[in-house]
């Protein structure tokens, strides 16, 4: 080698160093990049949902998870408030009731077990909001529902007129209100949940202080 190539003793001991030096970094670069099995990745199975207990009430079955069910004929009071209403006339089982604040008429009668059969409910407004304190009367002649405190829309001659439970018909006897104004009283009435009393119908449209004046006497709430 030395001899055909005319290489120094030191020349030719530097290139056969850098030769094996070539070599080895070409093995380590071939062995790194050689191809390896891989393993396929292990199937994870999501642990089943543990399944929430039904909790019971006494006396009745399981609740659902969506909350307890509503109060009677689907209202529920606001934090709990109540109101408490006489229910009496024709129906099964009369009496005074609690019912959750927003009940209707329609609530009542069925917390009262419903109206009788033969009960007559025509003058029944069943959609009203009731009110706490009032007499829900059923079936009995010439005595519709009322508001706080009485029974009767119109009781007889001379007896105030209830603006929580005329109709329109009746409100449209008094003085000074036509069919207009009657149904402005009955649209403030469902509006408000009802009259507590008569100073509120100056809230109505259509009634100044001269019609006020004229009709205080002869409304109660």
């Amino acid at each position: 080698m030395q001899t055909r190539c005319g290489l120094e003793p030191r020349a030719l001991a530097a290139l056969t160093v850098i030769l094996l030096v070539a070599a080895g970094l070409a093995g380590g670069y071939f062995w790194t990049g050689r191809p390896e099995p891989v393993r396929a990745p292990e199937i994870v199975r999501a642990a089943p949902a543990a399944a929430t207990p039904a909790t019971s009430v006494a006396g009745a079955g399981p609740v659902s998870e969506q909350g307890p069910a509503p109060g009677v004929g689907g209202v529920a009071g606001a934090g709990g408030a109540k109101v408490v209403v006489d229910v009496g006339g024709k129906v099964r089982r009369p009496g005074v009731l609690t019912l959750p604040a927003g009940s209707r008429v329609a609530d009542a009668l069925r917390a009262a077990g419903g109206a009788k059969p033969g009960a007559d409910l025509t003058g029944i407004n069943r959609a009203r909001v009731l009110m706490d304190g009032e007499q829900v009367l059923v079936g009995l002649p010439g005595v519709p529902v009322g508001g706080p405190g009485g029974g009767t829309g119109v009781g007889g001659p001379g007896a105030p007129l209830s603006l929580n439970a005329a109709t329109v018909e009746q409100l449209d006897t008094l003085p000074g209100v036509g069919p207009v104004l009657a149904r402005h009283i009955v649209d403030h009435r469902t509006e408000h949940g009802g009259f507590r009393s008569v100073a509120e119908l100056r809230e109505v449209n259509g009634i100044g202080e001269r019609r006020f004046a004229d009709l205080e006497t002869l409304v109660r709430p």
